[in-house]
Order: C-alpha cells, then structure tokens, then sequence
C-alpha cells in the first residue's frame, strides 16, 4: 500500500511531499517524491511515526468514571483502547499503581491492581493497538519486591516505576496544602490530616534503610529480566544520583529544573506530560515541560492523564525546538522507544513496524488516522483506505 503526497516526518528532517509503502506490517520504501496512482492520497497532510505513551493514568478513570460506580473491566480497557487510536498513540503502557494508602487506595491495592495488569495482558490479542503494562511501586509498600518478582518474572509487567509520594518532598513539598487536600478528600479536620503526613514522615525515615535495600533488589531483579526502570518525582540532585545508582534511566515527571539538570547529565531521560507541555505549567506548580525543553533536557512525552493533548504539545514544542517539528516529534517516538528497548518502531524507517498517525498541524492538530501494524485502526472519513478487515471496521469512521 502506497501513502503519497504526505509531509513526512522523520527523525531528523521533514520530507515535504513525500511517499511511503507499507507492505507486511513493516514499511517497505520511502520515496522524497510523490508516486503516481497511490492508494492513499495525503493532500499536504503530516505522516508521523504513531505515538508511544511510556506513563498513561487513564485506565481507573475508564473502570470507575466515578467513585464507587464500577465497570466492567473489558469495556473499560475497550474504550481506552479506543481513545488511544483516536489520539494517535499506537503503544501504550498502562501505568497501574501499587499504592493502597493513597487517595484512589481501593483501586490500587495488590489484588485489584495485579488483576487489572493481567486483564491488560490478556486482552492484547483483540485490541486496536499496541498495549502494555508500566507498573507503579510506592516505596514504602511492604511487599514491593514479592509483587515485582511475581509480575516481571511471569511477563506481565514492561516498564517499572519507583514512587515515593512522602509528605514533605518530590511533588509534595507543601506540606501544608497537601494537609488541606487531605483534609478535604477524607473529611477529617486539617489538624488530624497533619498528624497523618508527619506520621507518614516519621514511618519513612524509621525504613529508609531497608527500603534502600529493596529498592536495589528491585531494580537488579528487573535488570535481570530487561525491564527498564524508571524513578517517579525526582526532586533534588541527591535523589538523583541514588535512583541513577540504583539503575533507574528513565527520570520520570522531575519536579525541579535542577533535578532535570542533573538527570540528564547522568544520562537518564526526562520523561514529562504533554498536558504540562501543552498548558505550559504543571498542574501541582512543579517544573514546566516547556521550561525543561528550553533548556534542553527534556527528552520524552506521556500522555500522562490526557493522551489527546499529545499531538497539539508536539506542535507547541516544534516551534521552539532546534530540529522544529522533527525534534519535537522525538518526544513521543523516537525516544520513548530507545529509552523503553522498543527495536521494532519509534520513526519512520525501512523494515520498521508500520505504525504511523496521519494529521493535520493547523491550530491545536488533528488526528486524522492511525495505522498500527500497517492496518488503519482509526479513521475521521478525510482520507480514503483500501477495503478493510471485519475486525477494523466499526472504528474505522469514529470521529
């Protein structure tokens, strides 16, 4: 199948009125020049590498829209699913937490989240596009290591997170707002929510060691298996340097500059939301992608709670980054899938996985069609695709 007369976006350069065929799933040719009687006329429209989410929290929201209503699990990983083709995003890891202390505990207890990673798992096969799993790991969670060897060593966990959501540091430095939350999530008096931080304080510190400890086998275990690590909320230099020692090489959503700083010259990765980039500030006051980005240590964008503000902060970015739009597309492409070990994908490359977003650029963006294996798994109805599958057929014309 022949893409023609598409701006094609590589990984380092922007091809204006270019081609591309896809044969078997992979890209087969790439042409600078338009072809004649292709099967797929782009019209001037962005031919892009499909979209890697390395951190998306979007799947308790799809269980449980609201709290205490629960659904189905299949008809909550189908509509995510669904989301993700819309948005251009041709892999994603799900990023389930192990975190039963925190505001959304009951969703996130060992039991319920173990079952949410192996339904992900399971699902796979009858999915639109590429699924697979980041799990999330407070520090402080007693049985941490266990859960680790039990969910890497049987293959159901691709990408592993080190958190530590302690009062007092990473992106909760302000102990007294995160009181006042506390106090108004649980209904308690801010004096009682305040007694709990420093309570969580004072048990942090009486386990630093052995937490140390655990997170070091952690991460071994996960070397052992090649699963990349990633630390969580990097906030000072210091942590830093442990989670570099511990073997973490993703630093992800740093909460300062200087800690931004820092992991990038220790070669680790800087991994932010696109809602930060495209909002130009993060929500909770921390570190801006766009300040992360100007001073050239940010290096990948997630979805993060939002995966269609993926495209419209690439676009935001191309404008300032020293390779434009090739540069900013890396974010999202090229370097999310070195950093994850993905071979297979992450630019527009001979012999590489045909897994592409066609858009338009004009004001926010606009995903038009995402192909994931060379098949169109999503289509708005501006371009017409070659006769499709049964299985493709009811997402073909979502809008």
């Amino acid at each position: 199948m022949w893409l023609s007369n598409f701006r094609i976006v590589l990984a380092d350069k922007v091809l204006e009125n270019g081609a591309l065929r896809i044969q078997d799933g992979v890209i087969a040719e790439i042409s600078q020049t338009p072809v004649a009687k292709a099967d797929v006329e782009g019209e001037g429209l962005l031919l892009m590498a499909g979209m890697i989410d390395m951190h998306g929290d979007m799947i308790e929201r799809e269980i449980e829209p609201r709290p205490g209503v629960r659904m189905p699990m299949e008809m909550g990983l189908r509509d995510l699913d669904t989301k993700l083709a819309t948005s251009g995003v041709t892999t994603a890891y799900a990023s389930l937490s192990f975190a039963p202390g925190s505001t959304y505990g009951h969703m996130r207890s060992y039991d319920f989240t173990s079952e949410m990673i192996r339904a992900v798992v399971a699902a796979r096969p009858t999915l639109l596009i590429d699924h697979r799993v980041h799990a999330r790991f407070e520090v402080t969670f007693p049985a941490a290591l266990s859960v680790v060897k039990e969910l890497v060593g049987e293959g159901s966990v691709d990408l592993v997170s080190l958190c530590d959501h302690t009062p007092g540091q990473g992106q909760y430095r302000d102990l007294a707002l995160q009181a006042a939350n506390l106090a108004k999530n649980k209904g308690i008096s801010p004096e009682a929510a305040a007694e709990q931080l420093q309570q969580r304080i004072r048990d942090r510190k009486a386990t630093a060691g052995d937490m140390t400890a655990t997170l070091r086998a952690i991460t071994q275990y996960c070397a052992l298996h090649g699963v990349p690590v990633a630390s969580h909320d990097d906030d000072t230099i210091e942590k830093v340097a442990l989670m570099d020692a511990l073997g973490a090489n993703i630093s992800e959503f740093p909460v300062t500059l200087e800690a931004a700083q820092e992991a990038h010259r220790r070669g680790m990765l800087n991994a932010m939301g696109a809602p930060n980039a495209l909002r130009g500030q993060s929500y909770s006051g921390n570190l801006s992608a766009r300040q992360a980005h100007a001073a050239g240590v940010l290096d990948l964008l997630a979805a993060d709670y939002h995966p269609s503000a993926m495209l419209p902060a690439i676009l935001v970015l191309a404008k300032t980054d020293p390779d434009g739009l090739a540069g900013a597309a890396r974010l999202t492409s090229l370097n999310p899938a070195r950093a994850l070990g993905l071979e297979d994908r992450g630019q527009i490359g001979i012999g590489l996985r045909a897994d592409l977003l066609i858009a338009s650029d004009v004001g926010v963006g606009r995903v038009h069609a995402t192909l994931s294996r060379g098949r169109p798994v999503y289509a708005d109805g501006t371009l017409a695709f070659p006769a499709l599958s049964t299985r493709h057929a009811d997402v073909i014309r979502m809008s």
